[in-house]
């Protein structure tokens, strides 16, 4: 019996920096807290830290990985130090519950793993960057099958396109960005930054809020749909939104303080 899963492979930039080592390895652990949290009341996974400044991730469902890793992309801390995400999805013939994520030989794991590699190669470094078939030939379940690179270019371009607006906000913007993404009110948005409403909008229009998010929820819509189609026999029905929700509570808490 096949399991749709994803899986990320964390790094993060300039992490050798000797002053910064110990401050981003207790910041990492506290992310496999944070995550482990979030996907409590969703499904199992499995989340490492390991090899110092890297997280690995597994998690039942085609966008889990994407997900996750946005909401870390738009709360992560340390701006000179950067995180960007290898990632891919498929399916197992294992359950998560079964697998040492630090032992586990998978075809998904080292497509992550690669798409991880090629980030690190490139200086100006997107976020994200999925991996499909690389090491994974015969996908029995992918719909569409023979346009599998296609389709990863399509996915990876979005995700370059969605970067690009990313970094051209100015730090304000991307700070209402954040706060709107996770509150999903303008009007709370402004009360926390001390601000008025029409300021909020004006930046939230300015830094392309709506289109990054566009990107975003299209994204997931996109793995939604092609998970619930590769199992037409046995439905599995993506649950993305409570897992996005799950997200966005934890963080009202905890993110909004800082």
């Amino acid at each position: 019996m096949n399991h749709p899963i994803s899986i990320f492979i964390l790094d993060v930039s300039n992490s050798s920096s000797a002053e910064m080592g110990e401050e981003l390895t207790d910041y990492l652990d506290e992310l496999v807290n944070w995550i482990n949290v979030w996907m409590k009341e969703f499904g199992h996974c499995k989340v490492k830290h390991r090899a110092g400044d890297e997280i690995i991730f597994a998690g039942y469902g085609y966008s889990t990985a994407y997900i996750i890793a946005f909401f870390i992309s738009r709360v992560w801390k340390y701006s000179d130090h950067t995180p960007y995400f290898g990632l891919s999805f498929g399916d197992s013939d294992k359950e998560l519950e079964e697998v040492d994520i630090e032992k586990w030989i998978h075809p998904l794991i080292k497509q992550a793993r690669y798409a991880n590699d090629l980030l690190k190669q490139e200086q100006d470094r997107p976020l994200f960057k999925f991996e499909l078939d690389q090491f994974y030939q015969n996908i029995s379940h992918f719909p569409y099958n023979q346009f599998r690179n296609e389709f990863e270019v399509l996915i990876n371009s979005l995700l370059r396109l969605q970067m690009t607006m990313l970094k051209e906000q100015t730090p304000i913007q991307e700070q209402v960005f954040t706060y709107y993404l996770i509150l999903q009110q303008q009007k709370a948005a402004a009360k926390l930054l001390g601000k008025t409403a029409p300021t909020i909008s004006s930046h939230y229009k300015k830094g392309k809020s709506e289109e990054i998010i566009k990107v975003f929820t299209e994204l997931v819509t996109i793995l939604d749909s092609l998970q619930e189609k590769s199992y037409i026999d046995k439905p599995k029905k993506a649950n993305s939104e409570s897992l996005i929700e799950s997200v966005r509570n934890h963080l009202k808490i905890n993110h909004m303080k800082q």
